[in-house]
């Protein structure tokens, strides 16, 4: 089966200023992000504002990104839902489309303990076919909720379609855990994107990263440097990612709202963010600019 690699941009969503999806423009940055040199893409996850789309918007999106990126690229297509059956709708609908893959969130919100995770993800599982591979998708400071390594060993052992993990707590000592399910051939993706050079040195196979939106040739740039073991090279291409999250998830307010702006700056319209979440201020945006202009010297 298929597995994530490498590098993973976290794919965001461009709504036009009615809210509606762009579909034109979604596959504009599919291109966009494959001329680049990613490994794979991640659509509708977190930093595609999941939360805020309906199910057919999600459908339509993740057709969209099959469809341009059409085998140039591995598409795993996040469905993790509010609702077991809208997981299971998504999910289906994505192995009907041919991705190549998915990625699932634990639930959210409401607090499950791990009998009922390893429930529903063994539903999950089940509603697509044995061979078409399953992510599944920790992110306890959002979703509430906490897949620890003893539930991945149980589920990866009684299902064979669940190969791996996206983790996005920035925690190298759980990382370092997961990779140690099924004697080492679980797949670890890291979801603290800023964390790429340790992560990969310590097992993991990439990183899903919503920053590698706006500079996929900083992070392409630190993962070849790792591949080649060139450890000075890997740490100063290390401290440039670094720069590059700090300069697009610690401003006021949404990530997201950050990498829009940065990619209308490189000439990609990624449109509006959804309600309630907002487009950064004129004021922000001038503050971001400073930011964005000394990273882009690292890319010209």
């Amino acid at each position: 089966m298929k597995k994530l690699y490498g590098i993973i941009p976290a794919m965001v969503t461009p709504f036009d200023e009615k809210g509606t999806v762009n579909l034109s423009q979604v596959k504009r940055l599919t291109a966009f992000l494959i001329e680049k040199g990613i490994d794979c893409l991640y659509p509708t996850g977190t930093t595609g504002e999941m939360n805020h789309m309906t199910v057919e918007e999600r459908k339509k999106t993740a057709e969209a990104v099959i469809e341009e990126a059409n085998g140039r690229c591995p598409v795993f297509v996040h469905v993790g839902c509010m609702s077991l059956k809208d997981t299971q709708t998504l999910a289906v609908h994505a192995a009907d489309a041919r991705a190549d893959g998915i990625g699932v969130v634990t639930p959210i919100y409401f607090n499950v303990n791990q009998r009922e995770m390893e429930a529903y993800f063994q539903e999950v599982a089940r509603s697509v076919p044995e061979d078409f591979p399953i992510y599944l998708y920790n992110i306890p400071q959002l979703s509430g909720n906490d897949l620890t390594v003893q539930s991945c060993e149980r589920l990866a052992s009684c299902c064979s379609n669940i190969v791996g993990i996206k983790y996005s707590l920035p925690d190298l000592r759980r990382t370092i855990e997961y990779t140690k399910v099924l004697g080492g051939k679980f797949s670890v993706i890291q979801g603290a994107d800023h964390l790429l050079f340790p992560s990969v040195a310590a097992g993991c196979d990439g990183v899903i990263s919503g920053c590698a939106n706006v500079f996929p040739e900083i992070f392409t740039d630190a993962m070849k440097a790792v591949r080649k073991n060139d450890m000075d090279l890997a740490k100063k291409q290390q401290e440039r990612v670094m720069e590059a999250w700090k300069t697009l998830c610690l401003g006021e307010g949404s990530a997201m709202a950050y990498m829009k702006a940065g990619l209308r700056m490189r000439g990609i319209d990624a449109g509006h963010m959804r309600s309630p979440l907002m487009d950064l201020t004129k004021d922000q945006e001038e503050t971001f600019k400073d930011g964005f202009e000394k990273i882009m010297k690292w890319v010209e």
